[in-house]
């Protein structure tokens, strides 16, 4: 049993709340346990600047910011340069959304996903690449009933999540207190088929086995599996 009450392969409380925000096309709440991120979706009728002119795709990107008092100690707003852990979060989230569209269909089509962390918990990332699906599909929704899209470009849905190595026992969806102190951590991004879009597993210490590595990414499977039944 885990500091939580959990079950080692048992998921946190998850919950979406969608039209979070007024002005958004598409905006939810995103909660994983104490994690809770606010995702949301914007859309411009033009391709990015450094698009060639001949390129018909349209684009999906995405920014992350862990505001100031999400934390137990305040972080600093990244005004003028984005730190390194920002940086490598944000193409995360911009690359997983990527895998799930066909960019052909949204020519001329620009979205954007701003995901803000107001209260972290361990698992941001992967709570904004799931709530970050969802913010896209209503905005897709959106830009379908106006007839800025003219076909619908998701191709499936994606979800992900966070699992790791702690005290020597594989624990999913882990919490900040289990994630400071994993042996190993990984983090697991999958479409509803399966496929892997990114699989990110790191040793924080002693390398640990292939056969360790496998449990870990079929535990995370599984856990994706239930997530995207919720969406």
């Amino acid at each position: 049993m885990r500091i939580d009450g959990r079950e080692n392969n048992q998921l946190r409380e998850i919950k979406f709340t969608h039209n979070f925000t007024k002005h958004a096309l598409g905006s939810v709440l995103t909660e994983f346990g104490d994690t809770k991120v606010i995702v949301t979706a914007s859309a411009e009728l033009k391709k990015p600047k450094w698009m060639d002119e001949n390129d018909n795709r349209g684009w999906v990107t995405a920014e992350y910011s862990l505001l100031p008092a999400s934390t137990n100690t305040r972080c600093k707003r990244e005004r003028d340069k984005i730190s390194g852990r920002t940086q490598e979060i944000q193409r995360l989230i911009g690359r997983s959304l990527r895998a799930c569209v066909d960019l052909e269909k949204m020519s001329g089509v620009t979205i954007t996903i701003d995901a803000d962390v107001i209260q972290a918990d361990g698992g941001t990332r992967t709570a904004s690449i799931c709530g970050g699906f969802l913010a896209l599909r209503d905005a897709v929704d959106k830009l379908l009933e106006s007839g800025d899209l003219k076909e619908n470009p998701i191709i499936e849905p994606i979800g992900a999540i966070s699992i790791g190595i702690v005290d020597g026992e594989i624990k999913l969806d882990l919490n900040y207190a289990e994630d400071s102190h994993a042996r190993v951590d990984s983090n697991v991004v999958l479409t509803q088929s399966g496929k892997i879009v990114d699989f990110q597993t790191t040793s924080e210490g002693a390398p640990y086995e292939f056969e360790r590595m496998v449990e870990l990414f079929n535990i995370a499977k599984s856990g994706i599996d239930t997530i995207i039944k919720m969406y």
